[in-house]
């Protein structure tokens, strides 16, 4: 693998700047004082913020591009750009040396003593911005890069001076296992990303290889709930194993949840008690559902092992107003409130609409866009099950992402999967006709929540943009 001397002055280009989670890192790089170019696709308003802090990005990406920004020390790609991606051809036969953007999150974690990655199948963006917004204090000022813009920090991440770094770790093409954090987080794990791992046990062996990469004096935070538990963390290196979650065996659990809800409006309280025999936490959060408390209980977790000030955890998770995306409220339409969020599993999917039902609303309608064609066909019973509890549905097609075969499934069938159980739900193939729908349909006092990890969510600022 290459890799970056942070000593010398350096050219890096990025093929695919424009992703969340590239952008990041590049303005890590820039900060850093090196030297930093990329393409992308199109033109975005991520793209554009990269122009203004004085990154040079070209659009489309092109072969030109290599010979334009040349001389290149290093081409950093995603998983997204293959081999028949014109820049990146011309990069290998211009013989520059290439490392993935998960290399990069590895090398640049690498330079900060203290660090962590936070894994999961769900949440992880959460509990990321989380962590950040509690240890964002003077004293610890850490860098940070999330998978999400985060509108406390005014975008994906966070340049700091201390000694510590948090990120957001995926799984997929198992991109993870290039990270060795001090402190690893892994919050669940269920089957997803099934076009890449084979069965559920391929993917809890990738997550156990993720926490064998802690070093011995580091820790492990996981969930109490998954299942066997001892089989992932039995003779890891790192001998400190924190577990979390709603049971009583849980080294951080929570007691006396409680929510209350008015209009747009709600907060979830709850005790966090420790079996360390720390002082019990009330904690308040502004963001709605149990998934929440257990993303909180995390972030609580993890956050002590640098953080000795627990007014401040408190505070920290007070002041959380939750990540982009993520039951975001993007306003009020006719007396409807419209949410945005970028569930697209269907644990996700239970885990919003549970947080919709603790709300004070009418009827929940949600309008959902199935993510990928391989997710869809490989949870697609676990898909219709848990769109039922909302009480109007509304599909949109299946959004490709990188996937150009339909595996024969389509959302037309999994909303006749949907009637053929007795729920309401309706299919439209254009976003102009659920629009035309919807505004139709939506009756003053019902909350309307836009859902996947698509484009779905335009169909909401198209509404709200004729209040």
């Amino acid at each position: 693998m290459n890799k970056i001397d942070f000593s010398k002055p350096m050219r890096v280009h990025f093929i695919g700047i424009g992703g969340i989670s590239m952008s990041g890192l590049a303005e890590t790089l820039k900060s850093r004082g090196v030297t930093v170019t990329g393409s992308d696709r199109d033109d975005s308003p991520l793209v554009e913020k990269l122009r203004a802090g004085g990154i040079e990005v070209a659009c489309p990406q092109s072969a030109d591009n290599i010979e334009r920004f040349a001389p290149i020390d290093l081409i950093v790609y995603t998983a997204a750009v293959h081999p028949d991606n014109p820049e990146y051809a011309a990069a290998v036969r211009a013989g520059i040396p290439m490392i993935t953007r998960a290399e990069l999150l590895g090398q640049i974690m690498a330079q900060y003593p203290f660090s962590y990655a936070v894994a999961g199948t769900h949440g992880k963006t959460t509990t990321t911005a989380m962590l950040t917004h509690i240890l964002s204090t003077p004293e610890i000022d850490p860098t940070v890069n999330i998978g999400a813009v985060y509108p406390a920090l005014g975008g994906n991440y966070r340049i700091g001076t201390g000694d510590t770094f948090i990120a957001e770790a995926c799984e997929y093409t198992n991109s993870f296992l290039s990270l060795h954090p001090t402190v690893g987080v892994i919050l669940n794990i269920e089957a997803d990303h099934l076009d890449f791992f084979k069965d559920l046990d391929d993917i809890r062996a990738s997550f156990r290889r993720f926490a064998g990469q802690i070093p011995e004096d580091g820790a492990l935070v996981i969930g109490s709930a998954i299942e066997d538990l001892p089989g992932l963390t039995k003779d890891l290196p790192c001998r400190n194993i924190i577990t979390f979650g709603l049971s009583e065996d849980a080294d951080v659990r929570a007691e006396n949840i409680r929510s209350l809800s008015s209009g747009s409006d709600h907060t979830t309280s709850f005790t966090a008690v420790f079996r360390d025999g720390g002082a019990p936490l009330s904690v308040t959060l502004g963001v709605p559902g149990i998934h929440n408390v257990l993303n909180a209980l995390a972030a609580i977790a993890a956050a002590r092992l640098k953080l000795d000030d627990t007014e401040q955890i408190i505070r920290g998770l007070r002041d959380f107003s939750g990540a982009s995306r993520r039951f975001e409220h993007l306003g009020d339409w006719n007396g409807v409130t419209v949410i945005d969020d970028y569930a697209h599993h269907p644990t996700e999917i239970r885990a919003t609409l549970a947080a919709a039902r603790s709300m004070d609303h009418n009827r929940i309608w949600c309008v959902f866009q199935p993510h990928t064609y391989s997710r869809t066909r490989a949870l697609f019973d676990d898909f219709a099950d848990a769109l039922s509890g909302a009480d109007r549905v509304v599909l949109a097609d299946i959004y490709a992402a990188r996937e150009t075969d339909t595996l024969g499934v389509s959302s037309a069938l999994l909303c006749e999967k949907i009637r053929n159980s007795g729920h309401k739900c309706d299919y439209f193939p254009s976003f102009s006709e659920i629009e035309k729908f919807l505004s139709e349909k939506c009756e003053k006092g019902d909350l309307l929540i836009f859902m996947g990890a698509g484009e779905v969510d335009k169909i909401g600022f198209s509404l709200l943009s004729r209040r």
